[in-house]
């Protein structure tokens, strides 16, 4: 699979996703066209997904959020009859390298994450009403909704069939879904998670595998009303209109950098290395949220927030042997911070709210990419507030001390504000300083003190902002030094090893889907019992069972 893929998309290109509009509640139809796969080779039939079904999705539902903030309820459903979806397609997965298999799981996983929190970010809830199969990585569509309706047609189903069908796991939080997020018995989430044919009617309701079981003759009648109800109960204000999330201004050149209008990202193919440097505003903020909103999709911490996603996006799909980032800013740290501080000031506000959500998820991609990443802060850098929330999602920092000869750039700085201390958790539910000072809580107190300082280099040592200072004798050795040792190394070991450091402090149920996504599935995907010629997955259909090598390990 060497074609590029491209994680941008508007309605008017969608093939797969459909959604009708009714005031508070939307209606929003899967119903994949089977003949446009990402990829050749496979029919995406029976409503299954491959990675280009999901970036629809994606693509859905951050509309749902900018363009339709009117939306209360938005309604899951299947555009066909007797299915409504069976999961990721096996034939992908089958002929898929290994690093797609993995990183399409992961992607599927921040898609659901996205829906599944957009009740309590942005008080739209997600109903999923299961009419037919509902398999696999239909059923994980389900399960991120915040309430699942079935129908009792004798027929219909939820069931996670992965593992006597595919000798694999579902990809995408299945499992921890069924056991922290559904609370289901162990012992029954055994039965149901060994059955191909998974459960129905009041069984499925009875065993917490779904919130309500419906008469198949008022199906959509019930569906419907419930949608109605909970958007009557909903306490997310009024909003008369959105913002148009208009296409990113891109470019991609020849030699694989990629130029937005504040992201710059240039590549070192043979250093294995890309270096991504993010644009302070060039301008003053707007004077008030009235402002702000008429900006739109072009004011800067928008902008700069869906640049920055769609780099890391392409990074991880288009550049599989990229492994190490290099993240750098330039610009006015004071411009960054004012900028922001409208928003921190009017959270309170659609729109305010909305964005500095997104940048938490940007920055939650961020703490999940497998990939070794660094900051380099350098003078006339502006690493402030979400800006400075990446050096605590990095694996290290360098920072420059005191002036360099023939630089005549403001020294660097680091700056702290709100965002630092509350907005932005990472996925276990804490701020990457708690997270990095874990051993030492009361120091994230003592950093409040230094709320909206611009930190210089001896400072932010000394606060612990920073792995090192270098000055300009030391800088460009040492930085030099370590881009080429960490590229060197085991890109293998180097993602269990930083999985396993970035994630401190309490496991929560997105830690521990991520986590089991980095380490079971890429283990199991790697397996002859799934993959080998004589594995699961490529006998699949053919109606000869998996041939497994029955050792334990």
């Amino acid at each position: 699979m060497t074609k590029a893929i491209d994680f941008q998309t508007d309605p008017s290109q969608y093939r797969h996703w459909r959604v009708e509009y009714d005031g508070p509640v939307a209606n929003l139809y899967m119903d994949v066209d089977e003949n446009a796969g990402l990829f050749e080779g496979y029919q995406l039939k029976l409503n299954s997904y491959d990675l280009g079904v999901d970036i629809e999705l994606s693509d859905v539902i951050q509309r749902m959020r900018f363009e339709h903030p009117e939306v209360k309820v938005v309604v899951m459903r299947s555009g066909k009859d007797k299915v409504f979806c069976a999961g990721a397609n096996i034939r992908m997965l089958g002929g898929a390298a290994h690093s797609h298999k993995v990183n399409f799981c992961k992607f599927t996983n921040e898609t659901r994450n996205t829906y599944e929190a957009a009740e309590e970010d942005s008080g739209q809830k997600y109903i999923c009403a299961v009419k037919g199969a509902c398999a696999g990585g239909g059923y994980e569509l389900a399960l991120a909704c915040n309430y699942i309706m079935l129908t009792d047609d004798g027929a219909s189903a939820v069931s996670l069939p992965e593992v006597p069908l595919l000798a694999v796991l579902p990809g995408t939080g299945g499992l921890t879904r069924v056991t922290d997020k559904r609370k289901v018995r162990r012992d029954r989430a055994d039965v149901f998670c060994s059955v191909e044919e998974g459960v129905k009617g009041r069984r499925a309701k009875d065993w917490d595998l779904v919130d309500e079981v419906v008469p198949n003759a008022r199906f959509d009648e019930i569906v419907a009303e419930r949608a109605r109800e909970f958007a009557a109960a909903s306490s997310k204000p009024d909003v008369d209109r959105g913002i148009a999330l208009t296409p990113l201004q891109r470019t991609i050149g020849e030699d694989g950098s990629v130029t937005y209008s504040s992201v710059e990202v240039t590549l070192d193919r043979a250093g294995r290395t890309a270096s991504i440097t993010i644009h302070g505003p060039d301008g003053d903020a707007p004077a008030d949220m009235a402002a702000f909103t008429e900006q739109g999709a072009q004011s800067w911490m928008l902008r700069v927030a869906r640049e920055l996603d769609d780099a890391i996006l392409h990074l991880r799909l288009n550049e599989m042997e990229v492994g190490l980032l290099v993240f750098r800013t330039v610009g006015d740290p004071e411009q960054v911070t004012a900028h922001e501080a409208l928003l921190l000031d009017n959270a309170d506000h659609w729109l305010a709210n909305e964005v500095l959500k997104y940048w938490k998820r940007v920055l939650k991609r961020i703490d999940v990419t497998s990939r070794s990443m660094v900051a380099l802060v350098e003078h006339g850098s502006c690493f402030a507030g979400v800006l400075a929330e990446i050096l605590f999602s990095v694996d290290r920092s360098y920072m420059m001390e005191g002036e360099f000869e023939g630089d005549n750039r403001p020294l660097a700085t680091v700056t702290l504000n709100a965002s630092n201390f509350g907005p932005m958790p990472m996925g276990n539910d804490l701020t990457r300083l708690q997270t990095r000072f874990l051993g030492d809580p009361s120091h994230v107190d003592k950093l409040q003190s230094s709320l909206g300082a611009a930190l210089e280099a001896e400072e932010a040592d000394e606060l612990g902002l920073v792995t090192m200072i270098l000055d300009d004798i030391d800088w460009e050795d040492e930085v030099r030094v370590f881009l080429e040792e960490r590229a060197s190394f085991s890109p293998d070991a180097m993602t269990g090893m930083e999985a396993n450091l970035r994630f401190a402090g309490p496991e929560t149920m997105e830690t521990r889907i991520f986590g089991r996504l980095t380490a079971w599935q890429n283990w199991i995907f790697n397996r002859p019992n799934a993959v080998g010629a004589d594995g699961a997955l490529q006998r699949y259909g053919t109606g000869i069972r998996g041939n497994f090598d029955m050792n334990r390990v």
